[in-house]
């Protein structure tokens, strides 16, 4: 485990390897899950910000799912999420040419109509982050799917990308270049000790 400041990040974070093979997954982890991507409070503004500029990207289905379920809605057990459709693929999922699924959020933002890529869950994943009950300590956690992520895990190994390099974007969103620097120091120290 490594500790910076109150946040607590599991050694696989540095020591597994892994970089995302849409090819072998699909973009599967917009699809399979309990449900919809989780959401922080201050996402629900963003959504709401970029709503109109991202609805266009959207199927006729996902459509008729917001107008139903609205922006975002709460789940008893993981607080805010994404609506999905029929508890599959996530409302803001759009599936291309190839049948990979992709963030509509994302499309847009690498389209340049709007200035938020996409949930920071879905940004980190396969980085996954719980907060304590006293919400004072968050731990972050390298947690794969086994079945749809080990096309990432191969690749990962493949080229040697430590998971934590592959999300340095991600993890820089999040934390701040300062913590990321502070976490890639760790790991090289770490790494430099072993036989």
């Amino acid at each position: 485990m490594i500790a910076i400041d109150n946040i607590l990040i599991s050694d696989e974070v540095v020591e597994e390897q892994f970089v995302c093979d849409l090819s072998k997954c699909k973009g599967g982890c917009c699809v399979d899950g309990d449900a919809g991507a989780p959401l922080h409070k201050d996402e629900l503004a963003k959504i709401d910000e970029v709503f109109d500029a991202v609805f266009p990207y959207l199927t006729e289905e996902a459509k008729n799912e917001l107008a139903r379920q609205g922006k975002y809605v709460y789940d008893k057990e993981f607080g805010w999420v994404t609506p999905t459709i029929n508890g599959s693929i996530c409302v803001y999922g759009i599936t291309d040419e190839k049948g990979i699924v992709k963030c509509g959020i994302e499309q847009a933002y690498n389209d340049g109509k709007v200035n938020w890529k996409k949930p920071i869950s879905c940004h980190l994943y396969p980085i996954r982050i719980k907060q304590s009950k006293n919400k004072k300590t968050e731990y972050v956690n390298y947690e794969p799917r086994e079945d749809l992520c080990s096309g990432g895990c191969s690749l990962g190994k493949k080229l040697k990308v430590p998971v934590y390099v592959f999300l340095k974007d991600a993890i820089i969103r999040k934390y701040g270049t300062e913590f990321y620097e502070t976490l890639d120091a760790t790991a090289n120290h770490i790494n430099s000790k072993k036989p």
